[in-house]
């Protein structure tokens, strides 16, 4: 499997099919058993622990914490691989263009625990946002959130995927978006890739009745 550099890649498929656990051998947060990840050549082991922060920032599932933070305090975070927790000037610049990007501005010396779904997911990608990486991997984002926040944080990556261009991954379980946010597709079934590539080459009613058990098609 190779992610495109840039672009937008969705890993879908069933409950259990493996997507949340590839993500994390891929950013080094789970032991792998086979095989190799290679980060620009090079095994991801063999990256230092300072250096990986730089290039991957990973957004997992269980983000969901009751944790007595501000929303300021948290993004501040995201910078602790640049700054040790001596943050400076240029640390404060990313860190109020993250706030500002994610439409937090208002909110930002407000505990997190009073916050909305939407507002606290938010918050959870600005701290990664300010780590300032080339790569961003995303678990299921908009899980446990209403239809109307959902859109709202795919349509802020797919923005920011366009002005940055990074390469950003995520694990979706709504096919509907997945199709129409991603540029490209990774479909897994039983911790294997059932197919990969642009979103019309793969999605269609084999894929659909193979993987998800279902007859129809929407986009």
């Amino acid at each position: 499997l190779n992610i495109q550099e840039g672009k937008i890649t969705s890993f879908i498929g069933p409950n259990g099919a493996g997507k949340s656990t590839l993500l994390s051998i891929m950013s080094r947060l789970l032991k792998r058993d086979s095989g190799e990840v290679l980060l620009d050549g090079k095994d991801i082991l063999d990256w230092d622990n300072k250096e990986l922060a730089k290039k991957i920032a990973i957004l997992r599932q269980s983000n969901n914490i009751n944790i007595r933070l501000t929303i300021r305090e948290l993004v501040s975070f995201g910078r602790f691989p640049h700054s040790q927790g001596n943050l400076k000037e240029e640390d404060y610049k990313y860190i109020d263009e993250a706030i500002d990007y994610m439409q937090l501005k208002e909110f930002e010396d407000r505990k997190l625990d009073s916050l909305s779904g939407g507002q606290r997911q938010r918050a959870w990608i600005a701290m990664s946002l300010t780590q300032d990486t080339d790569i961003l991997l995303l678990d299921e984002p908009t899980t446990y959130l209403d239809l109307a926040y959902q859109i709202e944080i795919l349509e802020l990556l797919k923005d920011l995927n366009k002005k940055t261009k990074k390469t950003i991954v995520i694990v979706i379980h709504e096919l509907n978006q997945a199709a129409r946010y991603a540029d490209n597709l990774v479909c897994m079934k039983n911790g294997k890739i059932y197919s990969k590539g642009k979103v019309h080459d793969i999605f269609n009613e084999t894929m659909l009745k193979d993987v998800f058990g279902i007859d129809s098609i929407v986009i």
